[in-house]
């Protein structure tokens, strides 16, 4: 039958995930214990390693076999330094490009900046940086396995298209498709929120964790939503939108088409404006004063970092705003704690640097407002990683690793 050849592929592929995951979280492992973490036969375990090593991904080492004498035993461990992947992320006006090997060590990053005005010098602009990066660190590169992508905008991972972008003039560019042609490597594209929370789950705040929700509040506000293990609409471009639910209906217009947006209130951008007109209201608060050390005027100059260091030495004003912003993220996530159940979430913002007055705000909303079986379980904690560089585009190459997606590809050449 048509559909037999594909199933057996898409176990191959799982099986074939699994077992590289178990390797790179617990090499070195031997095969005896891999196959009962993998539950799967021990010749399944050994078709799949030998498969593994002799496309270089997996290698044999020794290692002490703690409670048994004589030689040591014979264990594997991921072969990853040979292979490198590009991870690119476009954020307004500028792009970083990073090099990294499949142990996800950063080999080296660039920024450059990016001011393309429609679909073909977006393509045009985006392959030169590329291919210019490629000349300059030649010396550096070895066996290219694939490129990945993060960028804010609406984007479908699948068919690896950006539908729109609030940052650039493109509608429907099938990123993915030409890059593929010419590199000739596998693309992949993903929202750069989703990324950075797949990020968290595999090497961060959320690392053991299954269900997670992360919020981020910078200049986007959003949030990535893992349940039972997956991403909650990885697959498609309907990411869990928080930033233009309307909050204000009163408020000033979002670039998406509404007025008062939460993210026109609670993006760092708005938070700066009003935290700039409160100090120039009230020119002898602390806020006003740390402003006015940093550059002799407070008019242009009050930063996120100053605002979080004025509420943590107790300046009202900064504590005001700050409980606000918390007091909005904390309403809407007490929803989203109802429906999602979740262990963790995690904050991603330059507001944790004064998370001993924000993230009891938004526990204390979630308290009230969600119910107390869930609520009470829920622990609040900061991202351990800065929405800045690479690594959230690095996650979706180790991500599909351990689903077999890219994995099969590499064995199969």
């Amino acid at each position: 039958m048509d559909v037999q050849p594909s199933h057996v592929d898409q176990i191959k592929q799982v099986n074939a995930g699994l077992v590289y995951r178990l390797i790179d979280q617990n090499g070195p492992i031997s095969r005896i214990v891999l196959s009962k973490k993998a539950q799967l036969a021990p010749a399944s375990i050994t078709k799949i390693t030998r498969e593994l090593i002799e496309a270089h991904l997996v290698k044999e080492v020794e290692f002490p076999d703690l409670g048994f004498r004589g030689r040591p035993a014979i264990g594997l461990k991921v072969d990853s330094a040979d292979w490198q992947f590009l991870c690119i992320r476009i954020d307004k006006s500028h792009v970083v490009i990073g090099l990294r090997d499949l142990s996800n060590h950063l080999i080296l990053e660039e920024e450059f900046p990016f001011f393309p005005s429609e679909n073909q010098t977006f393509l045009a602009s985006l392959f030169e940086l590329i291919d210019d990066f490629f000349l300059r660190h030649r010396s550096c590169l070895e066996r290219l396995t694939a490129i990945s992508i993060t960028i804010n905008a609406i984007v479908d991972p699948v068919n690896g298209v950006i539908h729109s972008s609030p940052h650039y003039n493109i509608q429907n560019l099938p990123l993915s498709a030409f890059l593929h042609r010419r590199i000739g490597v596998p693309i992949f594209l993903q929202h750069g929120i989703t990324a950075w929370t797949i990020a968290e789950s595999l090497y961060g705040a959320g690392k053991g964790c299954q269900n997670i929700i992360q919020v981020v509040i910078d200049d986007n506000v959003g949030v990535g939503i893992m349940t039972a293990g997956q991403m909650l609409h990885a697959a498609n471009h309907s990411v869990v939108e928080i930033g233009h639910t309307q909050v204000n209906p009163n408020g000033e217009p979002c670039y998406c088409g509404n007025n008062g947006c939460l993210e026109t209130v609670v993006g760092i951008k708005n938070i700066l404006m009003r935290a700039t007109r409160l100090a120039e209201e009230h020119p002898n608060s602390l806020l006003a004063a740390l402003s006015t050390q940093s550059t002799k005027t407070f008019s242009s100059s009050i930063t996120i970092e100053l605002l979080c260091q004025a509420a943590s030495q107790g300046d009202t004003i900064a504590i005001e705003i700050i409980r606000e912003v918390g007091e909005k993220i904390g309403h809407i996530m007490a929803i989203m704690v109802n429906i999602f159940n979740p262990d963790k979430i995690l904050i991603g913002s330059p507001l944790n640097e004064a998370k001993q007055i924000f993230h009891p705000v938004i526990q204390q909303q979630i308290t009230q407002l969600s119910l107390p079986v869930y609520s009470q379980k829920v622990n609040i904690i900061a991202t351990e990683f800065a929405n800045s560089g690479t690594l959230p585009a690095a996650s979706l190459i180790k991500q599909s690793l351990y689903s077999g997606q890219l994995l099969l590809e590499i064995m199969q050449g």
